[in-house]
């Protein structure tokens, strides 16, 4: 038998191909894993959508972390509490500010841990740095990834591609596949002026009415939207964060299955 350090490595390149040569072409392409894109993921993926989430960084969860200023709680309100249900995620009702207060860590976990669950394939360490397109009509149909390790080191490494029917932006604040859209494709006019400063109520509202389709195969979600809708901050309630998670799955499950029909 070949060495202990021989068969770890077999191990983990045969995985891996095997892995990667299913995920070059995916129905959805999240990109993102804060609490928009875990969300839309568990929805996706227990829909039937081969669903992968595309995370730049080796953590899960986003803004979530941080929970308020370093305090490792969260809020969120009614709106929340059936997503909350399903992922199985614990909260405690404060009667005297009408919310529901939750542990940062908890949320992170269970939100990973139930679009796993569901089917969805998570990726870290992968930056999506391009979008494939096709024009005549403009449609956006996958991802152009880099490790986050080459943009690190500032090498020249030419990417791969990923093909989709969807794509999510839901990289949160910085709206990163919208910029490169933006970019690369002025002729589109899309232009992303950030957010607004905080009015948690009004900002928790809007985000979730804008979330959904940009253009054909693309999506955005989750503060994404904001910075596209210059709405505003809401600071640490995560309320129409997963509010938006799910009504962007389902309006790609409703368009996908009207093209499969």
């Amino acid at each position: 038998m070949t060495s202990l350090e021989s068969r770890i490595a077999k191990a983990i390149w045969r995985a891996t191909a095997d892995d990667w040569l299913k995920l070059t072409d995916s129905d959805v392409v999240i990109v993102g894993a804060g609490p928009s894109g875990l969300t839309a993921a568990k929805y996706l993926a227990q829909s039937g959508l081969h669903t992968l989430v595309l995370e730049k960084r080796l953590s899960f969860g986003g803004g979530i972390g941080g929970g308020g200023m370093l305090l490792h709680k969260i809020v969120v309100d009614d709106r929340a509490l059936p997503i909350l249900k399903e992922f199985g995620i614990k909260h405690t009702y404060a009667p005297e500010y009408g919310l529901y207060t939750l542990d940062s860590s908890e949320l992170m976990a269970k939100l990973a841990a139930g679009a796993i669950d569901a089917g969805a394939k998570v990726i870290h360490g992968v930056t999506v740095e391009d979008l494939v397109i096709r024009e005549n009509p403009f449609r956006v149909e996958g991802v152009v990834v880099q490790w986050s390790a080459v943009h690190i080191s500032s090498l020249h490494v030419d990417p791969l591609f990923i093909s989709s029917k969807a794509v999510v932006d839901a990289t949160g604040h910085d709206a990163e596949v919208l910029k490169v859209l933006e970019r690369k494709n002025p002729s589109l006019g899309i232009k992303i002026p950030g957010e607004r400063s905080a009015y948690s109520e009004a900002g928790e509202r809007a985000v979730v009415e804008m979330s959904g389709k940009v253009l054909n195969g693309l999506y955005v979600a989750g503060m994404a939207v904001a910075s596209l809708n210059q709405l505003y901050r809401m600071g640490p309630i995560f309320s129409g964060m997963l509010a938006s998670g799910r009504k962007v799955a389902e309006e790609i499950i409703k368009d996908l299955r009207g093209v499969h029909a």
